[in-house]
Formats: C-alpha cells, sequence, structure tokens
C-alpha cells in the first residue's frame, strides 16, 4: 500500500533530540487526527527507540540515529528507527524483559514498552553494523465533521 504521507529526519546521537524526535512525530503523525491517547502510545514508543541508540548503539560516542515515518489510507502509522551503532548479538535475549547491557541504572525494558504501546514491533541488528526498529500502529479513522473534508 502506498503511503499517504512520508517524512525523514537524522539527529546526533545526544539525549537532547530524544525529545526533539518524540515531538517531530507526534506533529507528523497529527495529519491523521489521532485520539490523544494513540498519539501519547506512539510518542511512548518513539521515545525508548530513540533513547536505545543512544544509549546502547553508540555507548562511547555520538553517531546518528536515522527516524522516518509514513502514514498510510487505513490509519497505519509505521516509524522506523535506525542506527550504524554497535548493533545487538542476541535480538531475542534483548527484548526479554528486564535484560539490558546498560549497567544497574537501566530497567531493561525498551523492547517491552515498546511492544505494549505498539501494534507491531520488529527488531532487526547485525553486530558492529546497526540496528533497526519498526514501529507500526494503527489510528482509528473518524468521520469528518459535516462540510470538512478529511485531509491527510
Amino acid at each position: 500500500m502506498k503511503p499517504l504521507n512520508e517524512m525523514k529526519l537524522s539527529f546526533p546521537s545526544r539525549s537532547a533530540n530524544e525529545g526533539f524526535a518524540r515531538a517531530a512525530v507526534a506533529a507528523f503523525v497529527s495529519q491523521l487526527d489521532p485520539a490523544v491517547d494513540e498519539l501519547a502510545d506512539i510518542r511512548t514508543a518513539v521515545s525508548e527507540a530513540v533513547t536505545n541508540c543512544i544509549v546502547h548503539a553508540y555507548p562511547d560516542t555520538i553517531g546518528t540515529v536515522y527516524l522516518s515515518a509514513r502514514l498510510f489510507p487505513d490509519g497505519r502509522v509505521s516509524v522506523k528507527v535506525r542506527d550504524k551503532g554497535c548493533g545487538i548479538a542476541d535480538v531475542k535475549q534483548a527484548m526479554e524483559p528486564l535484560f539490558t547491557t546498560g549497567g544497574e541504572e537501566r530497567s531493561g525494558l525498551g523492547f517491552s514498552v515498546m511492544e505494549s504501546f505498539t501494534d507491531k514491533l520488529r527488531v532487526s541488528s547485525k553486530k558492529g553494523k546497526g540496528t533497526t526498529v519498526v514501529l507500526e500502529k494503527y489510528i482509528a479513522l473518524r468521520e469528518p465533521a459535516a462540510g470538512a473534508a478529511r485531509q491527510p
């Protein structure tokens, strides 16, 4: 299915940019007129994915985070967060709740949070090459107000 609209961003893996990424995706998704809770779910999942890049992909350096989002006519939102960092040796293990490589200050719940706030989560990674996280969420399509045209 061809997207209605799409966007791409890239930014340094600095913690200050996590809020920027979350806000940018929320502003982009607002074209579908999501409910407050739908938008909050997307913001939370994006925040977790970008934070993983910042904390785990580039632990000792600043790298680049690549973010893209696509909106589809059926209300599906697809957000891809990608890095070219250290990669994940065992994706299945990394997705287990409470597993972390980030030390005792990390909870190990990032992927669990992403999964609980989206309809579909895909993670692929190659050690030494980077990680790609794809988050999908369906926005309930609502009828436009009388006389108003739906605008995605």
